[in-house]
């Protein structure tokens, strides 16, 4: 049976002056997630927004908040997060200093709980949680900035998830983030994600067709 694809558009792309009408229109678009990255100037090299915004951006839209934590140390802005309104929450677990204690901590205030691997993170570094979490989520790129070159050596990697979650018959998204356009989607479905982050691809191509974009993005 084939996987069903779940589209992720990044609002890192979206015009911030009006990031709450961008929402609607992505969820008329079609998007099936809000991927929303928060950055902190110190485990990346990059800031962007804090829970207070995603509390405001929350009335907007019943869509997923897919919430992209890229901030050390993470369990102290774990409940910000969650009470501002996240319905998944990935860290990293080179930001926290135990990563059970992170998705128990997660888990306690009744959010889906995703990891975050980064290009040279290897897997085995989060084998051991599977059975743990909702999310894998893969990078494709450094995680910090927005329009970076897709990395397809990355691939093996997914399918090595792929491999493992398949052998163990774990219910777990596996999503990939990073570069993400038309020439590239179908060799990281082929490898195994079903859900796809995209930001410049969804906002600017096809004259920032959102639907039209969404749409290519899932079925090419």
């Amino acid at each position: 049976m084939d996987q069903i694809i779940k589209i992720s558009p990044s609002i890192l792309s979206a015009n911030f002056s009006k990031l709450g009408d961008e929402i609607l229109s992505l969820e008329n678009a079609g998007a099936d997630y809000i991927h929303i990255d928060v950055m902190d100037g110190h485990f990346v090299p990059n800031i962007t927004i804090g829970p207070e915004v995603i509390k405001r951006l929350r009335p907007v839209t019943k869509k997923i908040f897919d919430v992209h934590l890229m901030i050390s140390p993470v369990d102290k802005y774990v409940k910000d997060f969650a009470e501002s309104g996240a319905d998944i929450i990935t860290f990293h677990p080179e930001a926290t200093d135990n990563v059970d204690k992170t998705i128990k901590l997660i888990k306690k205030f009744n959010k889906k709980v995703g990891i975050s691997l980064k290009p040279k993170t290897q897997v085995s570094l989060i084998e051991k949680y599977l059975n743990e979490i909702d999310l894998i989520l893969i990078m494709s790129v450094e995680p910090g900035f927005a329009g970076q070159k897709f990395m397809p050596e990355i691939l093996p990697k997914i399918k090595a998830i792929k491999s493992i979650v398949d052998k163990k018959k774990l219910n777990i998204d596996i999503e990939i983030d990073g570069g993400i356009n038309f020439q590239n989607s179908k060799s990281v479905k082929d490898a195994g994600a079903n859900v796809i982050v995209s930001g410049s691809t969804i906002f600017k191509e096809n004259n920032g067709n959102l639907k039209k974009n969404i749409e290519l993005l899932r079925t090419n």
